[in-house]
């Protein structure tokens, strides 16, 4: 992980000087070049036979984009749009499920024909882009969003084409919405003293949360338990379900911090994609909370023209399903990525069964129901438990490769044995630390961001001079690739 990260921080270094350099001395087209050149060659440094995908892609969704907005005929309009949602569903289909289709193929044949399971080689493709889920989503929505008339077509492909392969959100998100930054593509980049300050915080603040904490949850805790969940106790292996749901939100979390810092020191700005999603009080606000950015894109380009909550009770409930669902399946060729998106959706249906029936039942007594109840935060801490709870059951069958494997995590919690000496304080202490994060005052960050920013550039450059020791200290030999890579 540390030569991964100082290999970044070279290409960053280089970027960031030589973006700026063009901006000063040749003006804004001349970055745009830049900018596309480099996300280009950042892309290809992971696997230079998908370039022309990405390229593709994004030139036919800005092709199509342009017609659809100069076609007044509404049949024309749909069936462009139809081509443009075809051709990016086929193309992730295809690279990121045509493997998982023809296994399933093989193993329903097997069973009608009692025939062993094979799939020659000759049938199975390339592995999946790095990445293609969001470039693929973020494309289509502008697509979108020029059909709905929410959003002109964009005049430039230079900035169209960097809007997708912009290589700070290209590998593992945020999903970025094409009205929130092609807007900034298009103005002259600055960077303040505060802009500056903030994205070096963020980074700083993201390679922790990755090689202090997640890394050493995954290679001394999770990993193990998770792969032979038999030669632990049932309190081990429940830390181990803990320590994932701390190592995925501090591995995400933090590629999204130095994403946005990274974007920040060139002069861009995403959105926010985390919000200590594991205070939230049920479902319905850990997705407010949980990677904003999916989803709200789940929210707008498939749950609510499905329908939303705007018919009936059951209609709202197939909704919530249908878009969960595909939200797991999103995550990953595999059906314990779609159980994963069925316990969501389930939870979603019930979170929203539960609160109707408490209005319905609170609006019969309205001066009851607004007086402040002694039991509130009681029954605030005791929800946010619950919710936690729920989350971490399902980000078993997330993680692991099967379901018997899932089952057998289950049986050995079930066990209750508590011996633990695979649990060492430190080990305990960093667990502690990630979890605990979440319920830290938001008004402590911001000072503790407000602080930086405002230092003086020695005592900054100490700070992270620091961190940096922390950082070699902390990090492994074997590289621990960040999670979303893989989606």
């Amino acid at each position: 992980m540390l030569f991964n990260t100082l290999r970044y921080a070279e290409f960053f270094a280089a970027v960031f000087v030589g973006s700026w350099a063009l901006v000063r001395f040749a003006g804004i087209w001349p970055r745009l070049v830049f900018l596309l050149l480099v996300s280009y060659g950042f892309y290809a440094a992971w696997d230079w036979r998908y370039l022309p995908l990405i390229f593709a892609s994004s030139t036919v969704d800005f092709l199509l984009a342009r017609a659809i907005a100069r076609e007044t005929r509404p049949r024309a309009r749909r069936a462009m749009l139809i081509a443009t949602v075809a051709l990016n569903l086929g193309f992730l289909g295809f690279f990121k499920y045509w493997n998982f289709a023809i296994e399933n193929v093989a193993a329903l044949r097997a069973l009608l024909t009692g025939e062993p399971a094979s799939v020659g080689h000759a049938f199975r493709v390339l592995l999946p882009p790095v990445g293609i889920s969001f470039f693929t989503f973020e494309s289509m929505s502008y697509v979108i969003d020029v059909y709905r008339g929410e959003l002109p077509p964009h005049r430039s492909y230079l900035r169209y084409l960097l809007f997708v392969a912009f290589f700070p959100h290209l590998v593992a998100g945020p999903i970025v919405r094409p009205r929130d930054l092609l807007p900034q593509f298009e103005r002259a980049p600055s960077l303040t003293r505060e802009q500056g300050g903030e994205g070096l915080f963020l980074i700083a603040i993201g390679l922790v949360k990755k090689v202090v904490l997640s890394d050493q949850l995954a290679l001394n805790l999770v990993d193990r338990v998770f792969e032979r969940p038999e030669n632990y106790s049932a309190l081990e292996v429940l830390a181990g379900v803990y320590g994932y749901a701390a190592q995925i939100y501090c591995d995400f979390s933090g590629y999204t911090d130095i994403a946005i810092g990274s974007a920040l020191l060139l002069g861009v700005r995403f959105p926010k994609n985390f919000d200590a999603p594991y205070k939230a009080r049920n479902l319905a606000d850990f997705w407010r909370r949980w990677h904003i950015s999916l989803s709200t894109w789940l929210r707008d380009y498939l749950y609510i023209p499905l329908g939303g909550n705007r018919g009936s009770e059951l209609a709202t409930y197939r909704n919530l399903m249908i878009t969960m669902l595909l939200g797991g399946l999103w995550h990953g060729a595999s059906w314990n990525f779609v159980f994963w998106g069925f316990l969501h959706g389930f939870g979603l249906a019930a979170t929203r069964a539960f609160q109707r029936a408490v209005k319905r039942r609170g609006s019969g007594d309205g001066e009851a129901a607004a007086r402040p109840s002694p039991l509130r935060f009681p029954l605030h801490a005791l929800c946010v438990l619950l919710t936690f709870h729920y989350v971490c059951l399902a980000w078993i069958f997330f993680r692991v490769p099967s379901f018997s494997q899932a089952v057998l995590i289950l049986r050995q919690i079930g066990t209750l044995t508590t011996f633990h000496p695979n649990l060492p304080p430190v080990l305990v202490a960093l667990l502690g630390v990630a979890l605990a994060s979440h319920y830290v005052p938001e008004r402590l960050y911001e000072r503790a961001r407000a602080g930086f920013i405002a230092a003086p550039a020695p005592v900054q450059g100490a700070l992270l001079f620091l961190v940096a020791i922390g950082l070699h200290e902390a990090a492994s030999a074997a590289a621990v690739p960040f999670v979303y890579f893989q989606f």
